[in-house]
């Protein structure tokens, strides 16, 4: 590894004595708790499904890097907080990062520069896009040992902000700036999709397309799950619904409020207005009406929430097709939406989703497939290691800074890679818990 300062680094004295530094130190690294990313991956096998997904054109005869070794690299760097492709100009000399890609550690064989990751992002095409994506799915499937007996789906669109003047680039008047429109579809905190798409579109765009893919894939290895679509305004789109009415999918979808709605809703914020008006303090009512606009097929139930607070009136209507109490389905199944939210602002936060600065639009697909990949072993290290332990609801930046970055000294010998972590690091008895978790025998459903 070239040294780029050679200078000692001199900070200010401890008493009579000097205090200075220097980049000599040998094999150290700050993330020796991406072995703990490693562990996941080889019980998930995430990795290797990814890499069976992308066609290697390049000629055998010269490669240096094979694809595994080039997708655990980028995705293990992001996972640990690096989420620019140039970190790699020194970051694939970190002995850690070589051993965790499984490449093996040496020193005068670094791994692969920023150019030919870049060369990787813009090799993938449309189909490999398409197979990558699948594999999120699968993995999804076989984390189940048993068939669950309810699955929701969530879907969300949200903005990704360009970073100059790309392919697929359009300004969105509702974001107020020039951005990606992505779509997302997590189950609990599990990510399904992650689909980039133009701003220039509607935000529903292609949801009824992926529900129904997903539906298909679900009920050829559970056939009696239910399923429950649950979504914001944005995607309560006749066709969908009817879609699902048609094929035993369940709904429970946000609806904008019109005149037509919020006269049908009269009676409830009348009631609700007067009782605020009595008590000083908010007000909620729930009911029911039959609805539909004019373009759609037929009415459907609709959910009405009659609030008043000090703001005034704040009517909120929901579109469902699940049986049951009116506030119940509103309170417990269509507010439970909001953790989404909280699970996309983590990826685009945490994990740099919306580090898509390719200029191709496909490249930059790859790119939001790559932190998606990376969320996925973050959130399988929260669902397998983490359950029970201070850290279970944690996010991935913070499991990133308590679990991941740990300083130590890497030895390699011909029998051995010894690591040896910082004796000051204040979670020691959590990190051999995780692991021996992590160690256990996997069970195989029969």
């Amino acid at each position: 590894m070239t040294d780029c300062i050679t200078q000692p680094l001199l900070f200010s004295s401890l008493g009579r004595k000097k205090v200075q530094a220097d980049f000599n130190g040998g094999h150290l690294t700050s993330d020796a708790g991406m072995l703990l990313l490693r562990e996941v991956d080889r019980r998930i096998g995430l990795i290797d499904a990814l890499t069976g997904c992308i066609a290697d054109a390049r000629e055998a005869s010269k490669i240096t890097h094979d694809l595994r070794t080039l997708l655990a690299q980028r995705i293990l760097a992001i996972a640990a907080g690096y989420e620019d492709g140039n970190d790699h100009h020194e970051l694939r000399h970190d002995p850690l990062l070589q051993l965790v890609t499984d490449r093996g550690v040496d020193e005068t064989e670094p791994l692969a520069c920023p150019a030919t990751l870049c060369r990787l992002e813009n090799r993938v095409d449309r189909k490999t896009l398409g197979r990558l994506a699948e594999v999120f799915v699968e993995q999804f499937i076989a984390s189940h040992d048993q068939p669950p007996d309810e699955i929701v789906l969530d879907f969300d669109a949200t903005d990704d902000p360009v970073h100059g003047e790309q392919e697929g680039r359009f300004f969105h008047g509702f974001y107020d700036h020039y951005c990606f429109l992505p779509l997302y579809v997590f189950c609990g905190e599990r990510l399904l999709v992650a689909y980039l798409r133009p701003a220039k579109i509607d935000a529903a765009k292609h949801s009824r397309a992926i529900l129904k893919l997903l539906v298909k894939r679900f009920r050829q290895v559970w056939p009696n799950v239910r399923i429950i679509v649950r979504a914001d305004s944005g995607f309560a789109r006749w066709r969908m619904l009817r879609w699902c009415d048609k094929n035993r999918v369940f709904y429970i979808v946000g609806l904008a409020r019109n005149k037509v709605l919020q006269r049908l809703a009269e009676p409830w914020m009348q009631q609700a207005a007067e009782q605020f008006e009595a008590a000083g303090s908010k007000q909620r009512l729930f009911g029911e009406v039959l609805y539909g606009a004019k373009t759609w097929d037929r009415q459907r139930r609709v959910i009405v929430k009659a609030e008043h607070n000090a703001g005034g009136p704040n009517p909120r209507f929901v579109v469902t097709n699940l049986p049951g109490d009116p506030q119940l389905l509103y309170d417990h199944r269509y507010c439970a939406r909001g953790d989404m939210e909280n699970r996309i602002k983590e990826q685009q936060m945490d994990l740099f989703a919306g580090r898509t600065s390719c200029h191709a639009f496909l490249a930059n697909q790859f790119r939001l497939l790559l932190s998606s990949a990376a969320y996925v072993l973050v959130e399988s290290l929260r669902r397998l290691g983490l359950k029970g332990t201070e850290l279970e609801k944690a996010q991935a930046g913070t499991i990133r800074l308590k679990l991941l970055k740990i300083g130590a000294r890497l030895v390699c010998s011909v029998r051995r890679v010894v690591l040896h972590l910082a004796g000051g690091y204040p979670f020691k008895l959590l990190f051999a818990h995780i692991l021996s978790r992590l160690r256990r025998p996997m069970l195989v459903p029969t």
